[in-house]
């Protein structure tokens, strides 16, 4: 009886950080998508100057929207979550202007990361390329201000069972088996709050189900949670943060007065050992 309870047990996973300041390195990015390390926080890892174009180009732009997928939150682009492959590519090849628009003529640290990895990774024998279908290929990133009034303006959540649950005809799908990497790039940070919190704890399919997130991971119970270890990520604007999404993470509460929390976010991990795929 003893033995059936410990395996049921969620199990604490050690976190496996590192912080600093400057640019990122593409051997740092490996790293987190080889599961060497957990995740990564470079401090001022882009200009403040292209943050704040990114952040005016947001909230000016047409293809602006609220989600209605019962995560709150505003967004310019496309996301797979809770979607069917035909109706994500579509939206993605609809939104493909509109994320453009994100960046007008700058030098923007989403491409520039993509770019080196992808030629990092050829070098390796590697392939890195957007994840696609008949339908269209997916955006190099999406662009989201979440906003939540609870304790968290984004809730717990992990971001492996949406994949697993994406369905056959994703080619994604393959990466759940391997680590799925959430990408982020802030733009725009709140005086207090909005810091990413990370917990030592990976779930496996039982503890979804045991929790009721099966198909989507979101969201994790306060109460669930009290027994993990957890780190926050302290985020400013200009920051880079990318770790392993199999982990429960979400975003703490942010200060209602001031600047909005706006970030960029992608996925992207080995669907073969030859093939790195990239989403939103």
């Amino acid at each position: 009886m003893k033995t059936d309870q410990k395996s049921q047990t969620p199990a604490i996973s050690p976190l496996k950080l590192t912080e600093r300041t400057d640019s990122i390195s593409t051997a740092e990015i490996i790293s987190v998508l080889k599961g060497d390390i957990t995740g990564l926080h470079i401090k001022r890892g882009f200009s403040s100057e292209v943050a704040e174009e990114i952040t005016a180009n947001f909230f000016r732009n047409p293809g602006l929207k609220e989600r209605k997928d019962g995560v709150p939150g505003q967004y310019v682009g496309a996301s797979h979550y809770r979607k069917d492959a035909g109706t994500y590519f579509a939206q993605s090849e609809d939104a493909r202007s509109f994320v453009d628009a994100l960046f007008g003529g700058l030098v923007d640290p989403v491409h520039g990361v993509f770019d080196a990895l992808k030629r990092e990774l050829h070098i390796q024998g590697i392939e890195l390329r957007l994840a696609r279908s008949a339908d269209g290929q997916a955006n190099v990133c999406r662009a989201l201000s979440w906003s939540g009034t609870g304790p968290y303006a984004l809730e717990p959540h992990d971001d492996v069972a949406q994949v697993v649950s994406a369905g056959s005809n994703y080619e994604l799908t393959a990466v759940a088996e391997h680590t799925v990497v959430a990408l982020n790039f802030y733009a725009s940070m709140p005086d207090e709050g909005g810091n990413v919190r990370i917990w030592g704890h990976k779930p496996t399919v039982t503890d979804r189900r045991s929790q009721g997130v099966e198909t989507t991971g979101y969201p994790y119970a306060a109460a669930y949670l009290d027994a993990f270890p957890c780190h926050d990520f302290q985020l400013k604007a200009g920051d880079i943060v990318l770790f392993d999404g199999g982990f429960v993470h979400g975003v703490t509460r942010q200060s209602g007065n001031g600047k909005r929390r706006l970030l960029l976010n992608c996925f992207f991990g080995f669907a073969r050992p030859d093939l790195v795929l990239w989403w939103t």
